[in-house]
């Protein structure tokens, strides 16, 4: 089975397919989307929508675990994410892939131990989960991975797996 995780963010979304075999967790692909610079924000929707089509159709990952929005103290900010949110799980919902949310505190609780772990800390996690210890992980991509193994260990995972067999 194939779980795409995503952490959509205003500047730079995170993401990373991982694949459960036989119960265990092995990374496939992880990186970042981050449109180009001076791009206006308007314009930042369309490609992030465009990049994740694209990843879809060459990966087709069985499901997709995003993060769930979190309460901000800023309501343009929040307003901006959910708007990112949206460009980000459009094609994923127009290709008929089953979503799924998870908390913040739930994915790090889930892959630390600690819901309020920082973001450093599940970055550690991540490495030592998934085999990454050498690799180059961005802070975004490590969040999407940790978003895709809250996934696999919810149970969800295999009932993702027996809905599409």
């Amino acid at each position: 089975m194939l779980i795409l995780g995503l952490d959509p963010g205003s500047s730079c979304t995170g993401y990373g397919l991982i694949e459960i075999d036989a119960g265990r967790l092995r990374s496939l692909s992880f990186g970042t989307i981050i449109p180009p610079r001076g791009l206006p924000f308007l314009q930042r929707l369309p490609h992030v929508a465009l990049v994740l089509r694209d990843l879809v159709k060459h990966t087709t990952p069985d499901a997709i675990a995003a993060e769930d929005i979190f309460l901000s103290r800023n309501a343009r900010t929040a307003l901006l994410l959910g708007q990112i949110r949206g460009a980000a799980l459009l094609p994923l919902l127009e290709a008929g892939l089953p979503v799924h949310e998870y908390a913040p505190r739930l994915v790090r609780k889930t892959v630390t131990g600690y819901g309020g772990a920082d973001k450093e800390q599940v970055r550690r996690m991540v490495r030592l989960l998934l085999g990454l210890h050498d690799r180059v992980l961005a802070l975004d991509a490590s969040d999407a991975l940790a978003v895709a193994i809250c996934h696999a260990h919810s149970g969800l995972g295999a009932a993702t797996r027996a809905a599409g067999a």
